[in-house]
């Protein structure tokens, strides 16, 4: 869809064009506003992104998960489209993998069932007041989300990246509640 591919250039670029403290203070701030939730409180298995130098920056929310003995969990690419869940026993675990993202070493890697998840942090270029997602392009949330069936689908965003609405596709995955600085928007999604 044209449409998106066009707002997800926009966005993206709204994104990159953040500076690199602004960007740490408010993955700080939203970090602590997501581990203050009763969703963060009630999990024991979380599945966050591994962070790219764009985005909202979760490696303060990879400690908490440690320090608060839950179990962390992050995307292991398994082909085009598709991705598992993998979990990340420590942070010594984790190296340098392809699109310079971290990704566990293959010694340690132990994939986590997606119902065994209890919440999912999803990232996106955009997301709108009713829970709707524009993706990044290539469909591995859209794919994986549905099959965290017990999940609590968290997003955690930019200001700029939350909009009255945005188009979607029946294939869309949404998202159950959307942290941004100034709001959070909470949805039961069916």
């Amino acid at each position: 869809m044209l449409e998106k591919k066009i707002l997800r250039r926009e966005f993206l670029g709204k994104r990159a064009a953040v500076p690199r403290d602004e960007r740490d203070r408010i993955s700080h701030e939203l970090i602590k506003k997501l581990t203050a939730s009763e969703i963060y409180h009630a999990a024991q298995v979380i599945m966050a992104y591994a962070s790219t130098p764009d985005e909202l920056q979760l490696n303060e929310l990879f400690a908490a998960c440690f320090a608060d003995k839950k179990v962390l969990a992050i995307p292991f690419i398994i082909g085009k489209g598709e991705m598992q869940a993998v979990e990340v026993p420590s942070l010594d675990a984790l190296e340098v993998g392809a699109f310079n993202i971290q990704t566990v070493k293959p010694e340690f890697r132990r994939l986590i069932q997606p119902a065994k998840i209890d919440c999912v942090i999803v990232p996106g270029a955009a997301f709108d007041v009713h829970g709707n997602r524009l993706g990044l392009g290539g469909g591995y949330y859209d794919r994986f989300l549905p099959r965290a069936v017990n999940a609590k689908k968290i997003a955690l965003a930019y200001d700029f990246q939350l909009v009255d609405s945005l188009p979607t596709e029946d294939h869309d995955a949404k998202v159950d509640m959307i942290l941004t600085i100034k709001r959070s928007i909470c949805h039961e999604v069916q």
